[in-house]
């Protein structure tokens, strides 16, 4: 073979390499959103069937409000991702709607068809750390690129099992990653011997953190489909919307994040060891 015909040859083998890592990388692009949300509900227990059902219509109902539509309309590139969990013990998370990208109403009704597929399961105990480290492992598998990622956690009582959720907390924010709480401070469910008298600040001192972070208690079930649609609205604004998001904070309660630890972040898992000889659901 005469060398201007290998020369051609090899050209040739590096325009078809190159052209096939034009299509890998092509086919593997990372697709840009807003933001990347996980919805961790919990499940646990402790909530009765009725309160269960409340929560997935809540979130329905939230994700195709038109506040939240406009909020996700306004950023960047107009579209968002969303991860539904449910989660109850250190070894209990459910994926019901695996990462989907919402852009508009179709979407959104996507993602609520999805929801309201099968009825939400339940089990024992309450690991808030389980359920932030396994949301937190849900980024790396989103194959999406979100200028902000969240973790939105909601539940009705402290940690019980698992890590101690401070430590756990701290290293998921280590990722970059802000934490965002919805305290449920109702009643309903099965006994309250694992209550903690100050959810609310419980989630503030051990649960929420990172840039921004904040939390909305919900101290009536009548509340919960409005705290969820402000909560949503506060994480997914963007700039064409701060002012608009603004005035949605000013109505309390919004508690943002501090630096004054004062809740027991172990209260959990002491009342669990205290009281473990009870058949409890949590």
């Amino acid at each position: 073979m005469s060398a201007s015909r290998r020369t051609g040859h090899w050209l040739s083998g590096v325009a078809a390499l190159a052209l096939l890592l034009g299509l890998t990388s092509r086919s593997t692009a990372i697709e840009p959103v807003d933001v990347e949300l996980v919805l961790a509900v919990d499940v646990s227990l402790s909530m009765s069937p009725a309160e269960l059902e409340i929560q997935r219509h809540g979130y329905a109902a939230a994700l195709t409000h038109d506040n939240v539509l406009k909020a996700i309309a306004d950023g960047v590139y107009g579209k968002i991702a969303v991860a539904y969990v449910e989660w109850a013990g250190t070894r209990w998370q459910r994926v019901v709607v695996p990462w989907t990208v919402i852009a508009n109403r179709a979407d959104a009704e996507r993602v609520v068809a999805q929801l309201n597929a099968r009825p939400p399961d339940s089990a024992r105990r309450t690991s808030i750390s389980g359920a932030l480290e396994f949301g937190s492992d849900l980024f790396a598998e989103s194959g999406l690129q979100g200028t902000k990622r969240v973790i939105d956690v909601s539940g009705d009582g402290p940690n019980n099992q698992g890590a101690p959720v401070d430590i756990t907390r701290d290293e998921v924010v280590k990722q970059g990653i802000t934490i965002n709480g919805l305290p449920l401070m109702t009643s309903g469910g099965f006994t309250g011997a694992f209550d903690v008298a100050n959810l609310d600040r419980y989630y503030s001192d051990c649960v929420i953190g990172g840039p921004g972070a904040f939390m909305i208690p919900v101290n009536d079930w009548t509340q919960f489909p409005e705290a969820i649609r402000r909560k949503l609205v506060l994480e997914l604004a963007g700039p064409a919307s701060q002012q608009w998001a603004a005035e949605e904070a000013a109505h309390p309660p919004v508690v943002l994040a501090d630096d004054r630890p004062a809740a027991d972040c172990l209260a959990g898992e002491k009342m669990w060891r205290n009281r473990g000889w009870m058949l409890d659901s949590r």
